[in-house]
This record gives C-alpha cells, sequence and structure tokens, in this order.
C-alpha cells in the first residue's frame, strides 16, 4: 500500500481497487499493484497490448480474465490462446489427438486460469464449441482471427518470423495481448526473440502499447519479489538480448 501511495495519483489509488473480473465462484480479480492497473487499461484502450515483466507479476491471468470479461460482455465471440512450444519444436507433423497431448503441458497455465474464471463446465462446453481455441502457435499460420480476443503468452520464445506472422493475423473487431518475460529466453543460441524486436519496431505506433512491469508488481509470494529482485541485482535477469 505504501508503494502505491508513493507512486500514485488519488485518482490512480481510487481505480486501483477496480474489478477486473469474477470468477464462476464469485471472487472479484482487481489489480493489486499500479503496474497491474495501467496494464488493464492499455488493454481497455488498445487492440495490441504488449506486456512485458519478471514472473509473478500477473501477465497472462489479467490478460485472460480480461478476455473472458470481454466475450461475457459481447465485446468479442471468441477466445484464442497461444504460445509457442519451444520444446516441441513447434513441429505439428503429427496427428491431432499425438498434438493435442503433446502440447498440453505448454498451455497448462492457459487452461487454469480459463477454468478458475469460467468454472470448469462452462469452460469445457466453450472448448467443445470452439468459443475457447487453445492451441500452438503455429496452429496460426494462414488464418486471420477476427472478433476474438487473443492471447500470446511466453512471447519471447518467439522468432521474428512466428512475431510477425502472429500479429499479422488480426482481424476485425479483435484485440491482441502479447505477454513475456525476456528474462527467460529459451531459444537457441544466436536467435534473436520475435519478442524484442516486435518492441524495437513497434514502440510509438498508434494503437498499440507496451506496457512493462517489474519486480514491484510481482503478486505471488513475497518471497518470489525478493528473488527477482536479487537476480536483477546479480546481473543474471539479463540473459538473452
Amino acid at each position: 500500500v505504501l508503494d502505491i501511495v508513493r507512486e500514485g495519483t488519488e485518482h490512480e489509488i481510487d481505480d486501483f481497487m477496480d474489478v477486473v473480473a469474477v470468477t464462476d465462484k464469485g471472487k472479484p480479480i482487481k489489480c493489486r499493484t499500479i503496474g497491474q492497473r495501467k496494464y488493464i487499461k492499455a488493454i481497455n484502450k488498445n487492440d495490441l497490448v504488449f506486456c512485458i515483466g519478471p514472473a509473478g507479476t500477473g501477465k497472462t491471468y489479467l490478460a485472460v480474465a480480461r478476455a473472458v470479461m470481454a466475450y461475457k460482455n459481447k465485446a468479442v465471440e471468441k477466445i484464442i490462446l497461444t504460445r509457442p512450444a519451444v520444446e516441441a519444436g513447434e513441429k505439428l507433423g503429427f496427428l491431432p489427438g499425438d498434438l493435442q497431448t503433446k502440447v498440453d503441458p505448454y498451455l497448462r497455465p492457459l487452461y487454469d486460469g480459463l477454468q478458475e474464471m469460467l468454472g470448469l463446465e462452462n469452460y469445457l462446453k466453450m472448448m467443445e464449441r470452439n468459443i475457447i481455441e487453445v492451441a500452438p502457435l503455429a496452429y496460426m499460420r494462414g488464418r486471420t482471427l477476427s472478433n476474438a480476443f487473443i492471447i500470446l503468452d511466453e512471447a519471447q520464445n518467439t522468432t521474428a518470423e512466428q512475431m510477425k506472422m502472429f500479429l499479422t493475423r488480426m482481424g476485425e473487431g479483435s484485440k491482441m495481448v502479447v505477454t513475456g518475460d525476456t528474462t527467460q529466453i529459451d531459444l537457441p543460441s544466436g536467435t534473436r526473440s520475435g519478442l524484442l524486436q516486435a518492441i524495437d519496431v513497434l514502440e510509438g505506433v498508434e494503437g498499440v502499447d507496451i506496457t512493462r512491469l517489474t519486480a514491484k508488481d510481482v503478486v505471488r509470494h513475497d518471497l518470489v519479489q525478493r528473488i527477482v529482485i536479487a537476480y536483477e541485482k546479480f546481473g543474471l535477469g539479463k540473459k538473452q538480448k
């Protein structure tokens, strides 16, 4: 709370209590830091938002919450969640059933957030009706994604080509949120992150917002915040550039 008072204006402190979404069990999801509040404002205002920050800052969770609310408010017709399956090599030359089994571990954090917001029964119904689509990034190629709320998670592990491919999928009535942690890049040595390149290319473009969260926005266990700060000070928080 002291950080909020020091860093925020009175108006920002009032906004701090705004509800982002409500879970299936009626629990309100609220921004817990000024950085998170700025992130949600950016999503509300822009068609394309990048959110860069360390683990535990709620980048993906808040984006999923906003996507669910957008659907409930009939602002979009579909929710699409994707992330690059780096360990799976993004190779899709196997049967759909095998694909689902292989990529599930990489998409699990997205499933968890959706189930909390919607409840398991509603989540399964929406998946069955294809209102919710959770798929590896390679499945986006060649498509136009219209009237959808689209989230690209773990974007630091996209190549420049994958990122451009993804961003150019946006169709009419859609909103995109791209999240990533640039200290956790798992690409082969010498491969520049598509997220880093996109930030350089798109900073200042109308309709695009780039939100940067910091260790002050970590909302997991207090120790996680101290761990993030310690690594930043030690210099290991600046991995691949």
